[in-house]
């Protein structure tokens, strides 16, 4: 007999979940899904006697446990399973459904059973009146489903749009934080993280002992911070996705890395997103390569040798609070909100922003515009002259040092350099020297804790004057330089001269 075509009625002298159970069609001996934090396809063997079904999502097994239910209503909710699985539903997204199973009671199956689309409406009113979880109710909504399947008490797949629009989840704003502004890192706290992944590169040239842990903990906040992907991308990025070359233009050589998207709205298959590392911290990467292929692993490993995304979450958070010595703030998603406003900040168009975050659709990133800074907001916060983008916190630096001081150091530690065609001297020291410093001089080095600044307010006035001039002649050349590194580079810099200025008045008061 077809279920699917043949309409059954609930009969008032049987139990409803004994009448639905008779008609669904016995559970396949296995249920089939794939894992894509392991590139492997799983099984769940013998669902029908199994009372608690394990389910591996991004490396972590979790359990559903059906042996306190009734035996009706956990054939039903497996049924549901595997309804789920049939139309591949991540496993991440059955595992949260599925969390939320206890707060669905064994009555609650048998008055969903017991509905028809005209009396749906008041049975959902009485669960709605309960403030169950949202997951709780999408799992009702997907018994609903199965109804419809099997064509049950006056449910058909006509009723697939009634379910969505007249049946109503409690609201949700996922984006909540981000409007409020409170997942967003200052620009304090990202200095700290830029500065902790170049001393990380420093540490490596110089030959000290990093830890392979270490190691690993910077490339993943690498690829949180500098390319906002996710814990499950990070911790699936195989060796084979990392590309490492030399030039005969730098002796630096170029990383790299393709990442892939999950599987997104009207797309059968992941979507490569190939990222480039940026030059001054490929060392990170090429490191952690050669310690792997010393180690003997082979191409189809993991190139973090990660057992789950949780792990990744675990350690990047872990490793931003200690950087930005915060208690809360830090996750990988904080990190990655905070480069999608970063961008938009800069002035990035729907289409960059999407692309940047592996959205399949443009329509997703607009909460970044809306909670943007206007254009002519970013002009201040390049110019320093926004009092909302100023910064409150002392920049790291060594310590300020007199003229005097300055003009008994090597030629090498003396800072002088022509930015942008405006040359700048004397402004401080360095102690390691400009020679062995890869980064641009005047516009890296403020803010950097090996900067011995001299103890004069006037010239740093002077610089930020200059470096304000540069600014404006980006924006009155050309809008689209507002969201160049170099421009971006420029924002920096005068945060941070700022910085020493105001430091310099607190000293004299």
């Amino acid at each position: 007999m077809d279920y699917h075509t043949e309409a059954r009625s609930c009969s008032s002298d049987q139990d409803a979940l004994v009448q639905l159970c008779h008609i669904l069609p016995p559970l396949p001996s296995a249920l089939r899904y794939y894992d894509e934090f392991d590139d492997t396809i799983r099984s769940i063997r013998n669902p029908d006697s199994e009372k608690v079904i394990s389910l591996i999502a991004h490396g972590t097994t979790s359990y559903i446990d059906f042996s306190e239910r009734r035996l009706e209503a956990a054939t039903i909710f497996k049924h549901v399973l595997a309804f789920m699985l049939i139309n591949e539903l991540s496993p991440s997204s059955i595992v949260n459904y599925f969390s939320k199973l206890h707060q669905l009671c064994d009555t609650d199956v048998l008055n969903i059973a017991e509905s028809s689309p005209t009396t749906i409406g008041k049975i959902w009113t009485i669960l709605r009146a309960r403030n169950l979880t949202q997951g709780a109710y999408v799992l009702a909504k997907h018994i609903l489903s199965l109804l419809c399947e099997y064509r049950w008490n006056g449910w058909s797949n006509d009723y697939r749009i009634f379910l969505k629009t007249a049946l109503p989840l409690p609201h949700s704003d996922k984006y909540a934080a981000v409007r409020s502004g409170d997942v967003f890192l200052s620009a304090d706290e990202e200095a700290l993280i830029v500065r902790h992944l170049d001393n990380m590169v420093e540490s490596l040239q110089a030959s000290n002992c990093i830890t392979n842990a270490e190691l690993i903990d910077a490339g993943m906040l690498l690829c949180a911070y500098q390319f906002a992907m996710r814990p499950v991308q990070i911790g699936i990025l195989g060796m084979r996705n990392v590309r490492i070359w030399y030039d005969e233009i730098s002796a630096t050589p170029t990383v790299h890395l393709t990442f892939h998207a999950a599987k997104q709205r009207g797309n059968k298959s992941r979507i490569p997103l190939p990222r480039r590392v940026k030059r001054e911290w490929a060392p990170i990467f090429i490191n952690i390569n050669a310690r792997l292929i010393a180690d003997g692993k082979a191409e189809n490993e993991k190139f973090f040798q990660v057992k789950s995304s949780n792990e990744v979450s675990s350690r990047i958070s872990g490793l931003v609070r200690r950087i930005i010595k915060s208690d809360d703030l830090g996750t990988a998603t904080d990190l990655r909100h905070t480069a999608a406003q970063r961008l938009v900040d800069a002035g990035a168009n729907h289409e960059e922003l999407a692309d940047f975050m592996g959205h399949a659709q443009t329509n997703t990133g607009l909460v970044y515009y809306t909670t943007s800074a206007s254009h002519a907001e970013r002009v201040n916060k390049a110019l320093g002259a926004s009092e909302i983008y100023r910064r409150v916190a002392k920049f790291a630096h060594d310590r300020f040092i007199s003229n005097e001081e300055l003009s008994t150091l090597k030629s090498d530690q003396q800072i002088g350099a022509v930015p942008h065609g405006i040359p700048i001297a004397g402004i401080g020291g360095c102690q390691s020297g400009q020679s062995a410093c890869p980064y641009n001089p005047i516009t890296s080095c403020y803010g950097c804790r090996k900067f011995m600044p001299v103890a004069d307010k006037g010239l740093h006035e002077s610089v930020l004057a200059d470096m304000r001039k540069i600014v404006l002649f980006f924006e009155s050349s050309s809008r689209g330089d507002m969201k160049s590194p170099a421009y971006m580079q420029l924002q920096r810099t005068i945060a941070e001269i700022q910085a020493i200025i105001e430091e310099l008045e607190e000293n004299k008061r």
